[in-house]
C-alpha cells in the first residue's frame, strides 16, 4: 500500500522525534536505581565531607541513595581513571577539585585525558588558601614577607600538605609573580604541616584554611593573606594576596562530573539539582562551617572554567618543574 506523501511525512517526523522523547522522558524519571559519588581522597577529609554533604542532599531531593565511594590515590587519578571507564548512564560521578587540572601537566602520562574524557557537571564550592606564618616570623604583612624573602633568599620555609598540591601550586605561583626565593617543604597532609608551623619548625605554611582557622583565631598562628580573588567571610579581616601582587588568584574548588558521554538531558537535570542543593540555607551553614562559599556554574561555564585552570596550573607546574611524589 502507498501511502500519501503528507502522511509519510508526518509518520517520519514522529520517528525521529521518538528517541528525544525517550531521553527527556529518560531524565524525568532518573534516577531509579542508587548512584555513586565516586571520590578521590580517604574519608574524612574536607573534599570527602562535601561530598557526603551534597550527597545527602542530593538523595533527599532525588529519592535515590547517592552513595560516597572512596578511591583514593595517585592524586585523585585512580578515582579519576574508575569515572572514565563507567558507564554513560548518569549512575557514576565523579567528585571533580582542582587537583584534576593540576594533574593534566604534573603527571607525564595518565590513562585519560580530564577534559576529553570527562564532562562537567556542576561547580559547588570554592575555598580559599591562606598564608599563615609563625607569630615569631617577623613578616606580618604580604609586603613584609615578600622583603624579608628578598633580604634573605632560601631562607624561609613554607610548608604545605604535599607536592602537586594546591597550596604548593599555589606559592609556587606567588615566587614567579614576586621574584621570591622561599624554600618549598612538602608534608603529608595539612595535620602535620600545621603541628611543625605551630612548633617553629617551618616559617610558613599555605593551605586549606580550614585547617589552620581556628589556630588564627585563637592567635596561635598569623594570617598574612587568603589567596582568592576576593576576601573570605569567615576570614573578613585579613586581606587577599591580589591586594599587594595583583593578579594573582589561587584557589581550591570542587564539583561535579561525569564520563563523557553521559546524556546532555541527565548532565542538566543534575545541574539543577546540584545547584539547588548547593544554594540550599542549611548546606550554605555546614559550608561556612567549613571555611567554604558556594560556587555555581552552568555545564558549559564549568567546563571553561576547568579548561583555564588546567592551562593556569600548567604554566605553574612547568616553571617551577614540579614532580609528583
Amino acid at each position: 500500500m502507498k501511502l500519501p506523501r503528507r502522511r509519510f511525512l508526518r509518520l517520519a517526523a514522529g520517528a525521529a522525534a521518538l528517541p528525544a522523547v525517550s531521553r527527556i522522558a529518560g531524565a524525568q524519571t532518573y534516577p531509579t536505581r542508587p548512584v555513586r559519588i565516586v571520590v578521590g581522597f580517604p574519608p574524612g577529609g574536607a573534599v570527602d565531607i562535601f561530598a557526603r554533604l551534597l550527597g545527602q542532599s542530593l538523595s533527599e531531593r532525588l529519592g535515590q541513595p547517592f552513595v560516597i565511594e572512596n578511591r583514593p590515590g595517585a592524586g585523585t587519578n585512580i578515582a579519576t581513571e574508575a569515572v572514565t571507564r563507567a558507564p554513560a548512564d548518569g549512575y557514576t560521578l565523579l567528585s571533580v577539585s582542582s587537583p584534576n587540572a593540576i594533574n593534566a601537566t604534573l603527571y607525564d602520562k595518565l590513562n585519560f585525558d580530564f577534559i576529553r574524557d570527562i564532562a562537567p557537571v556542576a561547580s559547588t564550592i570554592r575555598l580559599p588558601n591562606v598564608i599563615v606564618v609563625n607569630p615569631s616570623f617577623p613578616a606580618r604583612t604580604v609586603p613584609e614577607l615578600i622583603a624579608y624573602a628578598k633580604a634573605n633568599p632560601g631562607m624561609i620555609n613554607m610548608a604545605s600538605a604535599g607536592n602537586g598540591t594546591t597550596g604548593h601550586v599555589a606559592g609556587e605561583l606567588f615566587k614567579l609573580m614576586t621574584g621570591v626565593n622561599i624554600v618549598h617543604v612538602p608534608y603529608r597532609g595539612g595535620a602535620p604541616a600545621i603541628t611543625d608551623l605551630l612548633g617553629g619548625q617551618v616559617q610558613a605554611f599555605l593551605g586549606f584554611a580550614a585547617a589552620s582557622i581556628e589556630h588564627i583565631r585563637a592567635g596561635k598562628l598569623r594570617a598574612l593573606a587568603v589567596t582568592t580573588a576576593t576576601r573570605s567571610e569567615a576570614l573578613p579581616d585579613v586581606p587577599t594576596v591580589g591586594e599587594f601582587v595583583p593578579g594573582y588568584e589561587a584557589s581550591d574548588w570542587l564539583g561535579v562530573g561525569v564520563p563523557k558521554k553521559t546524556p546532555a538531558e541527565i548532565i542538566e537535570r543534575l545541574n539543577g539539582e546540584i545547584i539547588a542543593a548547593v544554594g540550599d540555607p542549611k548546606l550554605k551553614v555546614r559550608f561556612a562551617e567549613l571555611v567554604a562559599e558556594p560556587l555555581s556554574m552552568t555545564p558549559a561555564d564549568f567546563g571553561k572554567f576547568i579548561a583555564e585552570e588546567t592551562e593556569k596550573w600548567a604554566k605553574v607546574v612547568k616553571f617551577a618543574g614540579i614532580k609528583p611524589e
